[in-house]
């Protein structure tokens, strides 16, 4: 029996899924409206404001779930950029997404958004709201994958910040910058084991420092106020010294969304506050695991820069993404539930 679309009014949405360590992409070839806009971050105000229902469509139930991930490709302002993208997520839309630029760095070779790959490895320029990211992915007779990608300039915005957290009194948080916000605390301050715990504690302790660190703590980016904004916390294992063995931790981001890998962002943003405090030189390569799958990415700092007026780091983040899928989603006008909804 061949494989027909069902019955269905309007656009039809197709995607490509893939996953980095276990979180999900989705990945959106057509079915959007272009997003308008004279840059990639004044199109990602452009489809919070005016398509927003769409991200609920593909994120949400009964086509996504709570913890979905979507990528929109978009046309790029800047002349050395192979693609723009949006990252959106149960909440809203990111600025940056370190397991998202994995996938996309396979997608844009195999997809033929890169015209000539190279072997053994081909760069990729992937255009964030948070600005430029070089991937680099691993390209051999016609065959994608792993894919290490350079960050936008990493840096630390406060340490040794001390929070008045509901249920948990002060918390002392450090905060760096990994092309998003990150407050970052040991999972012991709440007995809490990253690699062990209930999700949900995890979720909990998590989300609390979050909306702490919001209410409590004003954030300035030197480069746009779009970027000024706490995006999650990162509960870690508490061995920030260097070593040979990987290090756990578990990101909890947006609307309590809790990330499957390691978090690419989050790794630079730990990167770059490890760096900082000189528990990791230039080039020395460490393990990062995901506390809630085992899967494990590296990061190393790989060029001291600036941010503004802070000193920063460019980080090297490398991992590998897979396949799940492909679909093509549909709507019916009298379907009440077809803009999506989530479960508390």
């Amino acid at each position: 029996m061949d494989l027909q679309l069902p019955p269905h009014d309007g656009d039809v949405f197709s995607v490509v899924d893939m996953h980095t360590g276990g979180h999900p992409l989705r990945i959106v070839l057509s079915g959007y409206p272009a997003a308008q806009g004279d840059s990639v971050l004044s199109k990602r105000r452009y489809v919070w404001d005016h398509l927003d229902h769409l991200r609920k469509t593909l994120m949400f139930e009964p086509r996504g779930h709570y913890d979905m991930y979507g990528a929109l490709v978009v046309k790029s302002e800047l002349p050395g950029a192979d693609m723009g993208v949006l990252f959106m997520h149960n909440e809203g839309y990111s600025t940056m997404c370190g397991h998202a630029i994995i996938a996309l760095g396979r997608f844009a070779v195999d997809y033929k958004l890169v015209k000539q790959p190279q072997s053994p490895e081909t760069q990729v320029n992937i255009h964030c709201p948070c600005g430029l990211v070089k991937a680099f992915v691993e390209y051999s007779n016609g065959k994608t994958g792993g894919v290490r990608f350079h960050s936008v300039p990493a840096f630390v915005f406060a340490t040794d910040v001390t929070v008045a957290v509901e249920g948990f009194g002060d918390v002392i948080v450090d905060i760096s910058y990994g092309g998003a916000f990150y407050a970052f605390v040991s999972a012991q301050r709440f007995g809490l084991v990253v690699t062990k715990s209930r999700t949900r504690d995890l979720v909990d302790a998590a989300t609390a420092v979050t909306n702490a660190v919001k209410s409590q703590v004003k954030f300035l980016h030197p480069t746009s106020d779009d970027l000024a904004f706490c995006y999650g916390t990162i509960l870690t294992d508490g061995n920030d010294d260097f070593s040979s063995d990987a290090t756990a931790n578990v990101c909890v981001f947006a609307d309590a969304q809790v990330d499957r890998s390691p978090t690419g962002s989050g790794v630079t943003a730990r990167v770059a506050l490890q760096y900082h405090k000189g528990l990791i030189q230039l080039n020395q390569t460490r393990t990062f695991q995901s506390g809630t799958t085992g899967s494990q990415f590296t990061g190393r700092a790989v060029q001291e820069t600036t941010c503004g007026n802070y000193k920063a780091v460019i980080v090297e983040v490398a991992g590998r993404a897979f396949y799940t899928g492909v679909s093509h989603f549909v709507q019916e006008t009298n379907d009440k539930l077809k803009h999506g909804f989530l479960l508390n």
